[in-house]
């Protein structure tokens, strides 16, 4: 008798060669479907979901709490798939974590200069930012976990990529059609109690701009702020999206994606400059000599001088254009620095006097920026209680979680811009890039909602490019202090 094992076969064939069976007890055929369209959701659909339906969320108004509710099915994967890993410099994150939680212990305390805190608003401000960080953690974490084959990097970039086409032609209709504005759906079937309240008023309220009086001997300035809710969100998201848009479209795309990304990226001009943005046009600066920068390190002056070419047929086309005579008059119009400086010095006061743990929250000035005895008039409309922490994410986290909340927040993303700086991709040179802009808006923009995901979705980007980067790697001589710490820092990863 052989005992060699016969050849396997599709199921409800039988081997060639073989006998079949007796008619009784006959195989009886199976019909195999051909592999086709599945209803089975990919193994990344609630950041997938986050990303492609973003502008039904934000016609929806639900778009300031996206993330926290997808963040839900996010932790019930994590859970199912056993231990979770986290990036490296995690320990500082979690630190500002306990801070902004430990800070409700505060908010019942008055800073200097500012209105006593009252009411339970107070309560639900924190709790909506303790919220907005957790879930901001959680899709850091989420990413960072996912395996290569479930999302990719560049699916991922080039989720960030199709943000960046949204950014883009938010700015175009904000631009055109400044005064174009409609309640949310969401708002007709929510309680009166709920609806009524001045926050859900303004999530309710979708605008596509913003309409200011910025350029003196103008009535109004429009201002492109859709898909989100301020022209400041998203000036500081279209300079972080533009950046992923230019790598996974331009650098990484083929040829039909790589046009499509050069035809976007140019389109993107008209609403950057309309924006009337100061911060914006110079974090693009920073943006192109960080760059540069690398760029000339790495010798590909090649490249460098295709970079230095498009910059300068950009410049060209704004000053040749009327972007150039708006550009020139939002520069010699401040605008809002008298505000910003009062808010910020302010700020630091807070801060020296709750240095610990802060306030838990903003706080209402008292009077405006040319007195504490001045408040809103028909010369002065942006005069009267505006709020301490809002004029930027360092000065928010001051005020909120003194200086060692604001410490932290500036430790984390300057770790990791150290500990990924040799990394030379494209994904890497962007993503540090990512978080030099992270640093740089903190002092003019707030960082919360989409903003702070996108800022560590680029983090699990850069942790998990050093992870593939280190093992493809060869490994160091067992016995000597590299491959010790070799084996260290593999162990922290896990």
């Amino acid at each position: 008798m052989s005992t060699a094992t016969p050849p396997r076969t599709a199921r409800g064939t039988v081997p060639v060669g073989a006998v079949s069976p007796p008619d009784g007890n006959r195989l009886r055929p199976v019909t195999v479907r051909p592999e086709g369209w599945s209803w089975r959701l990919p193994t990344a659909w609630p950041l997938i979901a986050v990303f492609l339906l973003y502008p039904l969320w934000w016609v929806l108004g639900v778009s300031s709490f996206v993330f926290v509710i997808f963040a839900v099915p996010m932790v019930w994967q994590m859970r199912k798939r056993g231990p979770v890993r986290v990036p490296p410099g995690f320990g500082i994150w979690m630190v500002l974590l306990l801070w902004v939680f430990l800070s409700v212990l505060t908010l019942d305390l008055t800073a200097p200069n500012t209105l006593p805190p009252g009411g339970s608003g107070k309560y639900i401000g924190w709790g909506i930012r303790l919220a907005n960080y957790l879930a901001m953690t959680v899709t850091m974490l989420y990413v960072y976990n996912l395996r290569d084959r479930e999302l990719s990097q560049r699916r991922m970039v080039r989720l960030f990529g199709f943000m960046g086409v949204v950014v883009v032609l938010g700015g175009w209709i904000g631009s055109l059609f400044p005064d174009l504005k409609f309640v949310a759906p969401l708002r007709f079937v929510l309680p009166q109690s709920i609806a009524g309240h001045p926050y859900v008023i303004s999530l309710m309220e979708i605008k596509f701009a913003q309409v200011q009086q910025v350029i003196e001997g103008e009535a109004s300035s429009p201002r492109p702020s859709a898909p989100f809710t301020y022209t400041n969100s998203w000036g500081q998201n279209t300079a972080i999206l533009l950046v992923w848009l230019i790598v996974g479209w331009i650098v990484l795309g083929k040829p039909l994606r790589r046009t499509a990304g050069v035809a976007i990226a140019l389109a993107a001009i008209f609403p950057i400059v309309y924006s009337l943005n100061r911060g914006l046009w110079i974090g693009l600066g920073i943006a192109a000599a960080y760059v540069a920068l690398r760029l000339a390190l790495r010798g590909r002056m090649v490249v460098l001088g295709g970079l230095a070419l498009a910059v300068g047929l950009i410049g060209v086309l704004i000053v040749a254009t009327p972007l150039g005579r708006t550009f020139d008059e939002r520069l010699q119009n401040g605008h809002s620095d008298d505000i910003r400086t009062t808010l910020s010095q302010g700020a630091v006061s807070a801060a020296n006097h709750s240095p610990i743990l802060g306030y838990g929250g903003n706080r209402a000035l008292i009077g405006s920026n040319r007195s504490i005895a001045i408040g809103k008039s028909e010369d002065c409309k942006q005069c009267g209680n505006r709020e301490l922490g809002s004029n930027g994410q360092v000065w928010a986290l001051l005020v909120g979680q003194g200086w060692v909340g604001a410490i932290c927040y500036n430790a984390f993303f300057v770790y990791c811009i150290w500990r990924y700086r040799r990394d030379h991709s494209a994904i890497g040179i962007a993503g540090t890039l990512v978080l030099i802009l992270m640093l740089f808006f903190q002092f003019t923009y707030g960082a919360m909602e989409a903003t702070l995901a996108y800022a560590l979705i680029t983090v699990a980007l850069l942790a998990r490019n050093d992870r593939i980067r280190r093992s493809l790697a060869p490994a160091p001589p067992e016995g000597t202090i590299a491959g010790l710490r070799a084996r260290l820092e593999k162990t922290g990863d896990h």
